[in-house]
């Protein structure tokens, strides 16, 4: 946490350097609200964050217009991820007091800029979590999570050799950007970061266009999953569950998942929606044994393929415990080692959750000795595989209700981090939503109310 304060005076201090062409640093209609706020002065219900492991449901400013290219939606779903947890942890830098989360959400628009000639109002659209201009050197390429001119941020550049694109909702690391865990939100380049959503497809399956289903796919693909390959994958939430069905999409032989202690029950949540996936509980581990052994045992030489769908904030044991507690590392290279022990020699791994800074004790001896390859994949370029996802939910070959746990309101948003945070009442990914939103579609969940 005062590594994060830390970084956010040094932001302010050493500035920006104005290579982003939108606002930076309105998470928040209030913080300006004569700049930012919507002149009718309506307020909107929103999750903000407050301060580490502290979040609450508030009245904020409804957002406005303020570039020709936005267009504000009236929020009809959003959802709670893993990497949300991040924030709520600090465990990403520069989070500030007030910010509004939410960076998976989908709406009805409602008013747009000068620019913005695509849409009419009452258009329902899925948004990307990252913000791209559509005209630089990644987004040509719709590589839209690398866009060169929606974040401004000074750290993460001379951190990383580069930044990553805006996102909502996710710190000011990234932009600073006002998140869809509201009843309105401003889309920036709302023209090219809104996918309209056809009539078949409900707002409980169009939202997850917006992260999970693309960076499910996105782990699988990159990672370069096969006909005939045997996959590990660490890590039974929402994401971990779709890379699975999604690597048996991809022509996968068998799939093992990984997960154990508190969250132990999302092996057999999973295992109910895919009976041939194979699990294995890391915390009911027979004296003696590892999950690299298991693995092993399981398969011949071990998988083909690793993939990580967890991240680093979870460390295992105390060295890593204490180092992290010390800022002597801000990630753990636990679930990277056993990953690479695992996968046969020229295996592949993959790193879909999220990592932030660095990391100590990292078997760099494995990975070259026995050709191991070691693949980030980065946060996911949603605009390259929306349009193929959106088809393959509409043609059936991927259903995203087999992760969808919980429908809850976006006034109870502060208890449901809570629970899902301490992975409380088998809530596996949540449907949030609000007065805007439609009746639930059938098959989904029906409202679950938390307070009294």
């Amino acid at each position: 946490m005062a590594m994060s304060q830390a970084a956010n005076y040094v932001e302010k201090a050493v500035g920006h350097q104005d290579v982003a062409v939108t606002e930076q640093d309105m998470t928040n209609p209030a913080r300006d609200r004569a700049k930012y706020a919507d002149p009718s002065g309506e307020t909107m219900k929103a999750l903000v964050w407050m301060g580490k492991n502290d979040v609450q449901v508030i009245d904020a400013p409804k957002p406005r217009v303020i570039e020709p290219r936005d267009v504000i939606l009236q929020v009809t779903g959003s959802t709670v991820c893993g990497s949300d947890l991040h924030l709520l942890h600090g465990s990403v830098v520069e989070m500030q007091k007030g910010d509004i989360l939410g960076h998976e959400f989908c709406g009805r628009v409602l008013e747009w800029g000068s620019e913005v000639t695509k849409f009419k109002k009452g258009d329902r659209v899925v948004a990307s979590f990252q913000i791209a201009c559509g005209e630089c050197m990644y987004c040509k390429q719709k590589l839209s999570s690398q866009c060169e001119r929606t974040n401004d941020n000074t750290i993460e550049n001379a951190m990383y050799g580069g930044r990553t694109a805006g996102m909502f909702g996710y710190s000011h690391f990234t932009g600073g950007f006002a998140g869809g865990q509201a009843e309105y939100v401003r889309v920036p380049f709302g023209d090219v970061n809104l996918l309209p959503l056809p009539d078949n497809v409900p707002d409980e399956k169009g939202l997850y266009l917006s992260d999970v289903l693309c960076t499910s796919w996105n782990c699988v693909v990159d990672t370069g999953v096969k006909e005939g390959d045997v996959v590990a994958i660490w890590g039974a939430g929402p994401i971990g569950q779709m890379a699975a069905e999604m690597s048996f999409t991809n022509g996968a032989k068998r799939v093992i998942l990984i997960d154990g202690g508190p969250a132990a029950w999302r092996l057999d949540f999973v295992k109910e929606k895919i009976p041939k996936i194979e699990t294995l509980n890391f915390s009911t581990l027979p004296k003696g044994q590892s999950v690299t052994s298991m693995l092993k045992e399981m398969e011949h030489g071990g998988p083909d393929v690793a993939l990580e769908c967890v991240a680093g904030e979870y460390a295992k044991g105390w060295a890593h415990y204490f180092e992290m507690l010390l800022g002597a590392e801000t990630d753990t290279s636990e679930i990277l080692n056993e990953m690479i022990t695992s996968v046969k020699s020229f295996g592949r791994c993959g790193i879909t959750g999220v990592y932030v800074g660095y990391t100590n004790h990292f078997n760099i001896g494995s990975l070259m000795e026995r050709g191991v390859r070691l693949i980030g994949n980065g946060q996911a370029p949603v605009h390259l595989y929306w349009e193929k996802l959106l088809s393959m939910i509409q043609e059936g070959k991927t259903d995203p209700l087999m992760m969808l746990s919980h429908r809850v309101d976006v006034s109870e948003l502060d208890t449901v981090y809570d629970i899902f945070n301490k992975r409380g009442d088998h809530m596996q990914k949540v449907f949030v939503q609000t007065k805007f939103s439609d009746p639930a579609a059938p098959g989904t969940p029906a409202l679950t109310t938390y307070k009294k």
